[in-house]
C-alpha cells in the first residue's frame, strides 16, 4: 500500500494563533497543556468528533498534538480523510516544551509534561 505522507509541523512553528487539539489524557492535560487547545483525548474521539467540527467549521487548520506525536499522527490521518485540514506536531508536546512554546494548567500549579 501507498499511503501518502502524513501532513506534519514543527512545534515551534505552529502559529501563536494556530487551532491546537490535544487528544491526550486526561492526566496529561491537567499537567500542562497548551492555552486554549481543544481537549480531546483520542479515547473518547469518535464520540466527540463533533466538538471539532463545529470549532472547525470556519475552516481553520488542526494542529493535533499529543505526547510525542504518535497517538496525534492516528488522528491527523483520520482528520485528513475526513477532508479536514490538519497536521500532526512533530514530536508533540515534548518538543512544544523544549521549543520552549508557553503552556498552562487549569489550576494554577507550574504546567510539566506528563
Amino acid at each position: 500500500m501507498n499511503f501518502a505522507p502524513l501532513p506534519s509541523v514543527d512545534a515551534a512553528a505552529v502559529p501563536s494563533d494556530g487551532f491546537v487539539l490535544d487528544v491526550r489524557e486526561n492526566d496529561e492535560w491537567a499537567a500542562g497543556h497548551v492555552e486554549g487547545a481543544l481537549h480531546i483525548p483520542m479515547s473518547d474521539f469518535v464520540s466527540r468528533f463533533g466538538e471539532l467540527t463545529e470549532a472547525t467549521e470556519d475552516g481553520r487548520r488542526v494542529h493535533v498534538m499529543c505526547r510525542v506525536g504518535g497517538r496525534s499522527a492516528q488522528v491527523t490521518q483520520y482528520l485528513v480523510q475526513q477532508g479536514i485540514d490538519a497536521v500532526n506536531i512533530d514530536g508533540g508536546m515534548q518538543a512544544w516544551d523544549g521549543a520552549g512554546r508557553p503552556m498552562t494548567t487549569d489550576n494554577g500549579t507550574p504546567a510539566f509534561v506528563l
